[in-house]
């Protein structure tokens, strides 16, 4: 987007509807809670230009969940600039809900004028505001005339709500930045791409809240076991096209579009940038791929394990390493005498070791992502680090080179809520610099190293997460207590479910 313009609108361009939009009031909900600073109000001016000039009629207003999916409302031209004066209201009780849409704390209280516990500040489906954030805005270049914009989570009364991933991040990141630092992260998402065997939904793909409908019905894009050939590179293009054509329209700071080891599974990577700004470009990226994907029949999954992808799951690796906030130098870069790692760069990576096994329900917060966990996979399944070592839970990455050092944590499971996935490596990481901790030595083969194991279930690192005080500290009792709930009853779904495993192996045999 252009630099901001005053101006509350411009002629409109070529082919664009000529009718101006009125410029946002002020006196709104926004402006009395004092909700934007300068830059958002400038981000505005020129967000009401930029839909006048192209002639946008659409703009969906999205908020990222506790699952980080993205949620919210598509308003009309008309209606953009009251939503940017007053935000939007949409239900609080899409924040107390499983993967499967099923509400697991009670909506409503039970009897007469009963009332159900408060969470986040919201009970008896009161609404939350969704409050725009005029920085996040991008124009669709697959859906006509559309515009997106993320939004943030607030009370009726203008107060933050715990319950507001993205702005949990961000409280983190004040929390490092009043220890004088700034953490730049770099991201590589893995997925798959099927072709999509049918268009249309079939009856039995028709599910409900705790009980989702059958799967889509998929066949591979390409055979795998063939990392980064060439020519199986070229049988997907059509997918990588589409995709760069997409992403870079979206204005995504794509490095690049890889060929994976598995069947049908692709790696994207983001150049490197601020926590708070990737973790947005993490959510828009995600959505983007799918419904590009979506609409060219194909079917994008970041979901970790598959099936029939069992060589080969999907992982979230996330690069992280700090700046001082005063000159901007690269705090990780081993000093004079230092060797491998800086002091600063083995105390974050201390604690981030201390407390991986109770990160790991932010990290890898489904089900599916524990079955990563394995032995000579290139997926960690201990608690360890190494020298750029891809089979280390943490690699110690880019020494001596120009990249700069840095931590890669490879624990995480691309479906990870972004937000929540960083806010849990700063808070173990800020633990390890301000209790001066340390990693002790790293390890040659880490897959027989004498070390703690990571969670094998999501039920285990939910436990994990109980023994672990720390995330209640930083975050907060009431979000550790809230996601901890929603995931406890997700795993227990699972464990109440008759898998097709047990079909086969007992069925017939007893």
């Amino acid at each position: 987007m252009r630099s901001a313009d005053e101006r509350p609108f411009a002629e409109a361009g070529d082919g664009a509807r000529a009718r101006p939009m009125l410029a946002a009031e002020r006196g709104g909900f926004i402006d009395r809670h004092q909700l934007w600073g300068s830059a958002q109000h400038a981000a505005a001016a020129q967000m009401r230009r930029v839909i006048d000039e192209l002639g946008l009629e659409m703009i969906r207003f999205s908020f990222a969940d506790q699952h980080g999916l993205l949620r919210g409302k598509t308003i009309t031209r008309d209606g953009v600039p009251s939503a940017l004066r007053s935000g939007l209201t949409a239900p609080s009780s899409l924040l107390l809900k499983d993967t499967s849409g099923r509400s697991v704390f009670p909506v409503f209280g039970a009897g007469s004028g009963g009332s159900a516990p408060a969470v986040g500040g919201f009970a008896n489906a009161g609404d939350v505001v969704l409050v725009p954030d005029p920085t996040a805005f991008r124009v669709l270049p697959w859906a006509e005339r559309t515009g997106w914009v993320l939004c943030d989570v607030r009370r009726p009364d203008g107060s933050l709500t715990s319950l507001c991933t993205r702005s949990l991040l961000r409280e983190q990141l004040r929390a490092l930045a009043g220890l004088g630092y700034d953490l730049t992260v770099g991201v590589e998402l893995e997925f798959h791409v099927f072709r999509a065997n049918r268009s249309t939904l079939a009856a039995d793909q028709v599910g409900g809240p705790g009980a989702p409908g059958r799967p889509s019905e998929v066949g591979p894009t390409s055979p795998g076991a063939q990392l980064l050939h060439e020519e199986d590179l070229d049988r997907v293009d059509p997918v990588v096209q589409l995709l760069y054509d997409g992403l870079t329209g979206l204005d995504l700071p794509i490095r690049s579009l890889e060929l994976e080891f598995g069947p049908s599974q692709l790696e994207i990577t983001l150049k490197a940038s601020d926590a708070a700004q990737a973790a947005d470009d993490v959510i828009l990226t995600r959505s983007a791929i799918r419904q590009i994907c979506r609409r060219h029949g194909y079917h994008a999954t970041f979901m970790s394990r598959p099936a029939g992808t069992e060589s080969a799951s999907t992982g979230w690796h996330l690069h992280q390493s700090l700046r001082d906030r005063r000159t901007g130098a690269a705090v990780f870069d081993p000093a004079p005498g230092e060797t491998g790692l800086s002091g600063t760069a083995g105390r974050y990576l201390a604690g981030l070791l201390t407390h991986a096994r109770a990160a790991a329900v932010f990290t890898t917060p489904t089900v599916n992502g524990y079955k990563r966990y394995l032995p000579h996979s290139l997926a960690p399944d201990r608690v360890v680090w190494g020298i750029d070592n891809k089979g280390a839970m943490v690699r110690l990455a880019g020494g001596g080179l120009d990249s700069g050092s840095r931590l890669e944590n490879r624990t995480g499971e691309p479906a990870a809520n972004p937000y929540l996935y960083i806010a849990a490596q700063l808070a173990s990481g800020m633990d390890g610099l301000t209790r001066g901790l340390d990693p002790g030595p790293p390890v040659e083969d880490p897959y027989s190293a004498e070390a703690g194991r990571l969670p094998r279930s999501l039920g285990e690192a939910l436990d994990a997460l109980d023994t672990d005080p720390l995330f209640a500290t930083a975050f907060g009792d009431e979000v550790v207590s809230w996601y901890s709930r929603l995931k406890r009853a997700e795993f227990a779904r699972y464990l109440a479910h008759v898998s097709d495993w047990e079909q086969r192996e007992y069925f017939d045999l007893f």
